[in-house]
Parts: structure tokens; sequence; C-alpha cells
């Protein structure tokens, strides 16, 4: 039998989290520990939260026995997407009933069955919530479930309240509370019309219910870009709710003017004139200098100029790569996943790095540790970012550490550096293009922003994930896990 739900731990735990929220607390942090409140008050041996998006899933916070998920995309072709999308909001499930990879995982290292609940707005689905125990026992305790179903919808209510969420702020959330949204039947008439929807289009929800849309709609999964008769342009998206009635849930928004695209753009050429000046500036420096005074210098002075435009030059072509590789989303030719020894890779990719960052690392890397399936060429892009990114928002006199361990499923990797450290809120931003921290002014930590976005990229093309974490102690741990080979 499983164990008793605890409520009074429940209230207890959760009296704490709202004062988090009262005391101005949001996002991951305020989730993370309804989680820790959530896995003691029923029990469990773990807890984890998904977080949907366009193209899928993402484990975005966890504690217990799965902390090692966090980061770990779930995409929307996956059949466990399809299983946690389908069916009641919340119910019991054998993990080793259902399909795919992760369920695998979590079976190998124990997990035998969960209870899920999925966190709903409007009939949309945000995210799932979902606790895992040992035992495969058929009887339940029905105070475990509602616990877990009312958690689910206090988490709903988060993002209802755009406390710090969504994670990924290009999501269906969004769409949903920001945009213009609207649920239509079979027919095509509105069943769900928003105050955004009102405002965008100028029909309020009395002129619009149990009327056809006054925009065409979208195939499941397009995107349309419309004119209306007024000269504005909408971007309609819509796709296939989950459950019986065919009910079909359409997202719009005005994007006349293209206030996102035109930043975008405007943010694009500003990061690269500012990146690239430095190097260019340095290289043409020492050139003009040797020059102008090659008589004049000695061969050590010669040989320093020289290495310095070297490495420069190095910097240019690295930084002129990434900026191209994250302005296409069309995935570059590369070797195709093979196992390779990672600790070989590793060592390899150290020796290339610049000498001031090679003389701050340490390497831990067992001699048993077993291969990885994947492309070893990318190993060095992924090393040489994480590592620079450690040196950076870091003392130049203090340590970085890679480390490499493996499981029955994956082989991982972890650079630690003991600067700045990360906010617990900013762990998954940190991966999007162009972002940095509060404390990441190009000032005191020049950067594009685009170093951690690649690395992702690179990682999931290989069926890994990366996820960051503070350090205890103070610093930051990038941890890449990829297959065993």
């Amino acid at each position: 039998m499983p164990e008793r739900t605890d409520l009074a731990a429940l209230i207890t735990g959760h009296a704490e989290v709202i004062e988090m929220i009262n005391s101005g607390e949001a996002g991951l942090p305020v989730l993370t520990q309804l989680l820790e409140v959530a896995r003691t008050a029923v029990g469990a041996a773990s807890m984890a939260f998904v977080e949907f998006g366009p193209t899928g899933g993402r484990v975005i916070a966890a504690t217990g026995a799965t902390e090692w998920t966090v980061g770990r995309p779930l995409p929307a072709s996956d059949p466990a997407i399809v299983c946690l999308l389908s069916g009641p909001r919340l119910r019991q499930v054998r993990v080793d009933l259902i399909p795919g990879m992760l369920a695998g995982e979590l079976a190998a290292r124990g997990v035998r069955r969960m209870i899920v609940a999925r966190a709903e707005i409007a009939g949309l689905t945000v995210g799932s919530l979902h606790a895992l125990y040992p035992d495969v026992d058929d009887q339940h305790d029905a105070d475990q479930h509602n616990v877990v179903g009312y958690l689910a919808s206090c988490i709903a209510h988060m993002y209802g309240d755009q406390t710090g969420l969504p994670v990924h702020g290009d999501g269906p959330v969004v769409a949903a509370l920001a945009d213009g949204l609207a649920v239509v039947d079979r027919e095509g008439h509105v069943r769900l019309w928003n105050p955004a929807a009102a405002q965008v289009t100028g029909r309020s929800a009395a002129q619009a219910l149990s009327h056809p849309l006054p925009f065409p709609l979208p195939p499941s999964g397009q995107v349309l870009d419309h004119r209306l008769p007024d000269g504005r342009w909408l971007k309609i998206t819509s796709g296939e709710l989950p459950g019986p009635g065919s009910l079909r849930v359409v997202t719009f928004r005005d994007i006349t003017d293209q206030q996102r695209r035109d930043q975008d753009r405007e943010l694009f050429v500003a990061v690269t004139s500012h990146e690239l000046r430095t190097p260019v500036t340095v290289i043409k420096g020492y050139a003009d200098t040797l020059t102008d005074h090659w008589e004049s210098l000695t061969d050590t002075e010669r040989r320093q100029a020289a290495r310095i435009i070297g490495q420069r030059a190095n910097e240019l072509a690295r930084l002129v790569d990434r900026l191209l590789s994250s302005a296409t989303d069309v995935r570059p030719d590369g070797e195709p996943a093979s196992p390779f020894d990672l600790g070989d890779a590793l060592r390899a990719a150290v020796a290339d790095l610049p000498a001031d960052l090679r003389h701050r690392l340490v390497l831990d890397l067992p001699a048993d540790l077993p291969k990885a399936l994947g492309e070893r060429q990318s190993l060095a892009t992924v090393l040489t970012e994480l590592s620079t990114n450690a040196g950076k928002y870091s003392p130049s006199d203090s340590p970085i550490e890679i480390t490499a361990s493996a499981d029955e499923q994956s082989v991982s990797l972890r650079v630690s550096d003991r600067g700045i450290g990360i906010r617990p809120e900013h762990v998954e931003r940190a991966f999007d293009r162009f972002w940095q921290g509060e404390s990441g002014d190009r000032r005191g930590y020049p950067g594009a922003g685009l170093g951690l976005y690649l690395v992702r990229r690179i990682v999931e093309q290989q069926n890994g994930w990366v996820s960051l974490r503070p350090r205890a102690g103070g610093g930051t741990v990038a941890e890449v896990r990829l297959p065993r080979g």
C-alpha cells in the first residue's frame, strides 16, 4: 500500500510557497519549492514538471531522484508526449507501459509508477506534473491523486498570472495569455474568445461567440499571415485540443508593425558589429606594428605580435561561425552519430583551448568511462563554449573543473566554476539566443549571448541534453548528457 498523504506537511509547505510569492519570488524557484512540498506531502520518491511549447515539452524542474532530468527535451513526436496529452487530466500510469526512451530510463532507475496531472488554462495544456514512485501497487490513495491534481491547478494559476512562467517565452502559454485566443468547434464556430482577441479584432465576446471566425482558419500546426479589411496583418496559428469534441485552439497577434522582427534584426546587427570590432581592431593594430616597425622590433616582439594575431584570428573565426550558426535553424552537415571515447575527446579539445584558459582547467576523468554516442567533432565546440563561459564569469586565478561520469543510460560531462553563479530563475533563460543575465553587462562581461544557445542546439541534435545549476559553495555547473554508445 502507498504511504498516506501528509496533509499537514502540504498545508505548511504551501503556506511557505505563498510567502515566497508574496515576497516577490517567482518562476523556477517557486515552482521547485512547490515540487518539494508536493514530494513530501504525497510520499513520492521524486517530482517533476514538464513545460510544453510549440515543438514539445522540456523538464524545467525536478526534485528527488529525477533531478538528473532537468533540461531534458521531449519532442512532440515522442510517444510519451502523446500519452501525456491524451486521456484523463489526472491519472496513474505504470512507467514500464509508457513507450519512449525517457520512460525506459526511469524504469531502469527504479521508477515503477507515476501520478500525472496536466496543468491547463482554458483547455490549453501548459505543462504536466509528475509524482513518481518505486512501487507498482495498483491500489492508490485518493488523497495523493487529489493533491497532485490540486497542485497542477496551482501551477496553471502561476502561468495565468505569468509570475516568471512560462520559462520559454515563445510557447503557446504566452500566445494564450498575451495574444488573441479562440477555441472553435468542428463547425468553425467560436466557443471561447479571450479579452486579447476582442482587443486585436475589435469584436467583443458577445459579437464573436457562436459565430464563425472573422478570418481564415489555418490547418492544425501551421501558421498563416492574413490581412484584415482595415489593412492590418495577423499571424494566426491553430492546433487540436486533446480530448473529445474535436475542438481547435486558435491564437493570433497583430504583426503590422513587425516590432519583434525589427528588434531582432537590430539586435543581431548591434551584437555582430560590437563583437567583431574588438578582434579586428587588435589584428589590424599588431599587423600595422609589424609592417611599420619590423626593423626596430626584436625577434621576441615579432613572435609575440604574430602569436596575438593568430589568437585573435582564431577568436574571430569562432565568433563568425557562432553568428552564422545562430542565424539559421538548418542543421550543418557533420559526422554521423557513432560511439566515441568521451575522455579522449575532452583531452584533445582541451589542448586546442587558449593557453590562459587551458591553464585553469582541472580534469578529473575516470579511466573506465564508457563511450558516448554522438558526434565527436562537435564536442570541441561544446567544451570551448562551456569553458569560455565559465572563465568569463569567474576570477582569472580560480580553477575550472571538468569531470565526467556515466550511468546505465547516459554519459555526462560537467564544467564547474567558482564564479558569480547563476540565479535559479535564469538556468533556462540562459540558453536563449542573445540573452545575458543581469550581471552580464557587455562592459564587465562582454559576449554575444550565443554560446549556450549553440551548445543546447548541438547537444540536442545528438539526442542529449544540457542543463545549468548553481554550484554548492558558489559558481555554476553546466552538465551535458549524451546517450551511451
